[in-house]
């Protein structure tokens, strides 16, 4: 099978919620859980934690070593350098893009993509946020080859292209075949928020992981889209989030 590297993107820095990868979430920083459950995806040889060389990044960097996985330090704006520098480095072959504020992720959607992603025909799968899954589900699958290509259209410089590393990917159908992964049933709820971009949505993830996190294991998802069903008056601490748009 093909090497297949997850890459998560991971830095102090936040406009709306600074700090928030390494905010204490039952004991542990935050970014500690969301390791631990990547870890459980059976697709993957390896994990990168890839933050900035800002000096406030150290920690996130000796948060990611201290959980066992490798680092890569690059520039805090150019996010799609860093990917290919930590991609090359490790002599990828297919890359899984997370980002360092989902706390839920899910190991099964996980190998999910990925599975689907090897099965051929695509450069990208990813799961379909917008319809189907929880925010805070996101998964994104491409090759190596691919993430070159990528580099190679984007502008220099400041620009969404090189902040949003498969931004490229959905305006050029020309140039990449794409697919999107829909949720089974117990996954199906479109209208959940399960990252964090604000104190709201920690605040809601904090009384997820307060009712279900026990140590030596990790929250089950399912479990997690039932209880907010039950109680929506926790679902609806978030509610009114609306996701930055790139």
């Amino acid at each position: 099978m093909a090497k297949v590297i997850a890459i998560i993107q991971a830095r102090m820095g936040s406009e709306r919620l600074p700090g928030k990868v390494l905010r204490d979430l039952v004991g542990k920083p935050m970014l500690a859980h969301m390791l631990e459950r990547v870890k459980f995806a059976r697709t993957i040889n390896a994990i990168i934690v890839a933050t900035s060389r800002l000096e406030q990044d150290d920690a996130v960097a000796d948060l990611a070593q201290n959980c066992g996985v490798m680092v890569y330090r690059g520039d805090e704006e150019d996010v799609l350098s860093r990917y290919v520098e930590a991609a090359t480095q490790v002599k990828a072959e297919v890359v899984v893009r997370l980002t360092g504020d989902c706390p839920l992720i899910d190991p099964g959607t996980i190998d999910k993509v990925v599975l689907e992603f090897l099965k051929g025909g695509c450069d990208y799968v990813a799961t379909h946020i917008e319809g189907s899954y929880p925010r805070g589900l996101d998964v994104e699958v491409f090759s190596y080859r691919t993430l070159l290509q990528v580099n190679e259209l984007a502008p220099a410089g400041k620009n969404p292209a090189r902040e949003h590393v498969t931004w490229l990917i959905g305006r050029r159908p020309d140039l990449f075949r794409r697919r999107l992964v829909e949720a089974e049933a117990g996954l199906n709820r479109p209208h959940y928020r399960l990252c964090v971009d604000t104190i709201d949505d920690f605040r809601l993830i904090e009384k997820i992981y307060k009712e279900f996190y026990r140590p030596g294991e990790i929250v089950n998802i399912e479990a997690v889209l039932r209880f907010l069903d039950e109680h929506p008056e926790i679902a609806r601490l978030n509610a009114h989030v609306k996701q930055k748009v790139c």
